[in-house]
């Protein structure tokens, strides 16, 4: 049966309880991701595991659930987003339930490529069910707690994976990272049943699996080499993927092509691209996701340079956290005092912030560097959600599915290439040095290139919104 109703004039009372659903949904993804990185040790010493056994538990999430987010935005379009939030949310559970009674680290590896795959399914749901199921006039609100979502989702990997395994509840050590999310979504998964309001696509059709697959198989040849291309030495099946990945984009750009002039509905429509302003949007997304490499750059900095513990180096980053909380409650002031130059303010915010660490490293000021950390949180925190609404409003509500696996997949992007370019420049400035000058050099060098991105990617968002909006 198709669900749908008008959001403007009939707005669903239970939206704002509904939020909070999705919010879970949009929280542990991406806790999954930062929650791993400080038990990595501890798993190691439990399986004896090898670095190459490592690298595959933390890459082998990301990379599956960057490759699938467009795959699952659509799923949600055809078949109900609650459902398809569902689906994602019960897939979750059972893949952390697997990492968690790992027996191996083959096991454990699936279980993470289990996990991202289920990731990617539940995530596009929440951003497109808020642009479904909120009036124009309460997005901006609404989307400033997802960006929330994500700043705490960072912050309280860092924090919860130590106190976890410190705690040793049960005697789990490092399996009470998983084991912890089942408890949440078995209150979670059937608040969604019982307070969601189904939505989907007008015109639900059929799904492109020819389309899903080739995205997928494109995806994963750019996006796996760029995680995993420094580790490895970019040995040359790595080099030869990634070079399949531009013929394999073109067969998929060709194959949507043909799907769309036979009337069928791909998995990408090309027309959507020629929406005003996407393109543009999705591009500044690129390249404001550049700060995923902040976290890697900024860690390295205060474990390798200064020598301070993971707790340390957390608490460290407390004043980025805090000011990315506060960040998105300016949100919706900012747009309406600056308009279109919102999300590019925010970015301009960011940039400033990280060029001021820069320079309070360099010159010997580190312990004022948390003034500036501050600033790049607020930044980030305006930016997020005055970005996502400028890109997402240049689609149809119909295609919102789609729209957020897009935005979704570009962050994704974004946050590996940045991983691997700026994160490879650092290194390289960094050399073998482990002394705090050097290292602090190349934290400089690294930020600066970060701050040059968001500049960029800032000065591409000034506009967007001031096209106008697609009819609802």
């Amino acid at each position: 049966m198709r669900h749908s109703f008008d959001v403007k004039d009939n707005p669903d009372p239970r939206r704002w309880i509904a939020l909070v659903i999705l919010l879970v949904g949009a929280f542990l993804p991406p806790l999954d991701f930062f929650i791993v990185n400080v038990a990595l040790p501890s798993i190691r010493e439990d399986f004896r595991a090898s670095a190459a056994a490592m690298q595959l538990i933390i890459s082998g999430y990301a990379t599956t659930y960057a490759v699938m987010l467009i795959t699952g935005g659509r799923l949600g379009d055809l078949y109900g987003r609650r459902n398809v939030f569902l689906s994602g949310m019960l897939g979750f559970a059972a893949a952390s339930a697997l990492c968690g009674f790992a027996w191996s680290p083959a096991v454990l590896i699936i279980g993470r490529v289990l996990q991202g795959f289920a990731a990617a399914i539940m995530a596009p749901q929440a951003l497109a069910s808020i642009n479904a199921i909120f009036p124009d006039h309460e997005k901006s609100k609404a989307l400033s707690f997802y960006a929330l979502t994500f700043g705490v989702a960072s912050m309280a990997g860092l924090f919860l994976g130590g106190a976890l395994i410190a705690l040793n509840i049960f005697g789990l050590g490092w399996r009470a990272i998983f084991i912890i999310n089942l408890p949440v979504i078995a209150i979670t998964a059937p608040s969604a049943f019982l307070l969601l309001r189904e939505t989907r696509s007008e015109h639900p059709g059929t799904l492109d699996i020819g389309g899903a697959l080739l995205i997928a198989l494109g995806l994963f040849a750019l996006i796996a080499p760029v995680i995993e291309g420094r580790e490895q030495g970019w040995s040359v099946w790595l080099i030869l993927m990634l070079a399949t990945s531009l013929p394999l984009f073109v067969l998929f750009w060709r194959h949507e092509k043909h799907i769309e002039s036979m009337g069928r509905d791909p998995i990408l429509a090309p027309s959507l691209l020629k929406n005003p302003g996407l393109m543009r949007g999705l591009l500044a997304a690129l390249l404001y996701y550049a700060v995923a490499a902040f976290w890697l750059i900024f860690s390295v900095y205060e474990q390798g340079g200064l020598g301070r513990t993971p707790f340390e180096a957390g608490l460290a980053i407390l004043p980025a956290a805090v000011g990315f909380a506060l960040g998105p409650f300016a949100s919706e002031r900012f747009l309406r005092i600056f308009g279109r130059f919102s999300a590019g303010l925010g970015m301009a915010i960011q940039a400033i912030g990280l060029l001021a660490t820069a320079v309070l490293i360099s010159f010997g000021f580190s312990h004022f560097v948390f003034v500036a950390l501050f600033v790049v949180g607020v930044g980030q925190g305006v930016a997020l959600p005055n970005l996502v609404k400028s890109i997402v409003q240049r689609v149809d509500r119909s295609q919102s599915g789609l729209a957020s696996g897009l935005v979704n997949s570009t962050f994704q992007m974004g946050g590996a290439l940045a991983a691997a370019v700026i994160g490879g420049l650092f290194f390289t400035v960094l050399g073998t040095a482990t002394d705090v000058e050097s290292t602090g050099r190349a934290y400089s060098v690294a930020a600066t290139a970060i701050a040059i991105c968001l500049l960029v990617g800032g000065w591409l968002s000034i506009g967007l919104t001031a096209n106008k909006e697609l009819p609802r």
